[in-house]
């Protein structure tokens, strides 16, 4: 044997590769903008602190180097604000990609267990195997119309590859 794997056969524990176009990808809308506000607001702050620091007389020596520093930790912390705009729920063939804030799952549909929103809830959940789930940010409740459309596209899309899967077993 020469340890390679026959192109006709799938890996033990690989799914079968599929397309990576997706047919629903979905953003929050009303968290995006919250964040670019509240980032140019840290941004702002910390640049009029840095300027305001460097000719107020309060008894520290601020010089322009820690003046830089200010504006420095302004552009860091308005950024961490703009991590609320990475959010995004991608769904295709090879399944149900969730990316929140710092990274991206690509779960197979295999493991899908449907997508929800609990009672009272914020955002919906990809529900998994074993009562696990992945919350997904894209989807929140303060998007009211927005959010359900996307529930129910990515419904949609969910019974026609529960429909391809089974029909593949």
């Amino acid at each position: 044997m020469s340890g390679t794997t026959p192109s006709s056969e799938t890996p033990v524990g690989k799914a079968p590769e599929r397309t990576n176009t997706w047919e629903l990808v979905v953003r929050a809308r009303k968290m995006p903008r919250w964040a670019a506000v509240a980032a140019l607001a840290m941004f702002l702050t910390f640049v009029v602190l840095g300027i305001l620091l460097g000719s107020a007389n309060t008894g520290v020596y601020f010089r322009l180097v820690d003046q830089i520093a200010m504006v420095l930790l302004g552009a860091f912390f308005g950024s961490l604000f703009l991590l609320l705009a990475r959010p995004r729920l991608r769904v295709g063939a090879s399944g149900v990609g969730v990316r929140n804030f710092f990274s991206e799952r690509v779960v197979p549909w295999e493991t899908v267990g449907g997508l929800s929103f609990r009672t009272g809830g914020s955002w919906a959940r990809l529900e998994l195997p074993e009562d696990e789930y992945i919350p997904v940010l894209a989807i929140q409740s303060t998007d009211r119309g927005h959010a359900v459309a996307a529930v129910e596209k990515f419904r949609e899309l969910e019974g026609k590859y529960s429909a391809e899967l089974s029909h593949d077993s």
